[in-house]
C-alpha cells in the first residue's frame, strides 16, 4: 500500500484526461447496497451503458492496510473482506469503509457527484443511522484527492446541492473516523487508497429501507455478470 497522498504544487498536477480515458472514482455514504443501485442507474441514465458495460461495484476503501490471503500465500496484494466468522481481513479492522467504485469519463465526474449528494439526508448524513462506526463513514475517492484536477467538479456539485454550506470536504489520511453528525466527508486519493471490490454476494443486492427491494432484473445482474466473466470472486471466504 502506498503512503498517503502528499499535496503537490499546482504545476505538478496531471493534465485533465480526455473522455477517452475513464478515471476511477468511488463514493461511500452508509451501506453500499443502496448506493450501488443508484450508481448503476446513473451509469444507465448519464452514460447510456447497457448491462454488459456497467462498472459500479460494491467494495471497500479508505484504509491503510490489507489483510493476508491465508488461502493463497502467493497473493502479495492482500485482501479486504466483509465481517465474517473466520475473521479474515475484516474491512472494519483494516480501517476501510463501504463504497461503490466505478469508472467514468472525466467530463462526467460532476454529474455523478450530483447523484452522490442526493443520497445524503438534509443534514449531510447517511440516512441509515442504525449503521454505526467508521465502516459507514462518508468518503469519496478520485485521482489526486483534494488536489485532483477533477476536484472542482465535486465542489461545484456540492455548491449547487441542498447541502451547500452544510458539508465540508476534508482530505482523508486513511483509517479515518466516522462522519456521522459532523457534516463532512473524507476525500481520498484513489492511487494511495484504491478501491477494493467486495465479495460477489454483496453485488446488486437489495437495500434495507422501504423502496429498496429492487426488481429481479437488477438482482440477476450478479449471476449474469459472473457468468460473463465481468464479475469475479475476490478470494475472501464466502459471506454467510
Amino acid at each position: 500500500m502506498g503512503l498517503p497522498f502528499v499535496a503537490a504544487s499546482v504545476l505538478a498536477q496531471p493534465a485533465q484526461a480526455s473522455d477517452d480515458v475513464e478515471i476511477p472514482i468511488y463514493f461511500g455514504v452508509g451501506c453500499f447496497w443502496h448506493v450501488q443501485h443508484e450508481f448503476v442507474e446513473a451509469e444507465r441514465a448519464v452514460l447510456g451503458r447497457g448491462d454488459g458495460e456497467l462498472t459500479a461495484l460494491a467494495g471497500y476503501a479508505g484504509g491503510k492496510r490489507l489483510g493476508k490471503d491465508t488461502n493463497r500465500p502467493d497473493n502479495k496484494q492482500g485482501l479486504v473482506c466483509y465481517h465474517i466468522m473466520q475473521g479474515v481481513a475484516d474491512y472494519g479492522k483494516l480501517g476501510h469503509g463501504e463504497v461503490v467504485g466505478l469508472r467514468v469519463p472525466p467530463s462526467k465526474v460532476e454529474a455523478f457527484a450530483e447523484v452522490y449528494f442526493k443520497l445524503f439526508d438534509k443534514n449531510g448524513d447517511r440516512p441509515d443511522k442504525g449503521d454505526r462506526g467508521p465502516e459507514y463513514r462518508s468518503l469519496l475517492g478520485l485521482p489526486g484527492g483534494k488536489d485532483s484536477p477533477y476536484f472542482a467538479q465535486i465542489a461545484s456539485a456540492l455548491k449547487r446541492s441542498p447541502l451547500a454550506g452544510k458539508m465540508e470536504l476534508v482530505g482523508g489520511s486513511g483509517d479515518d473516523a466516522d462522519t456521522l453528525g459532523k457534516r463532512m466527508l473524507w476525500v481520498m486519493d484513489t492511487e494511495s487508497y484504491p478501491f477494493q471490490q467486495a465479495e460477489v454476494y454483496h453485488q446488486y443486492h437489495d437495500g434495507f429501507f422501504p423502496g429498496e427491494d429492487y426488481p429481479r432484473e437488477y438482482n440477476s445482474l450478479q449471476q449474469r455478470s459472473v457468468a460473463s466473466g465481468r464479475l469475479k470472486g475476490t478470494g475472501c471466504p464466502d459471506v454467510v
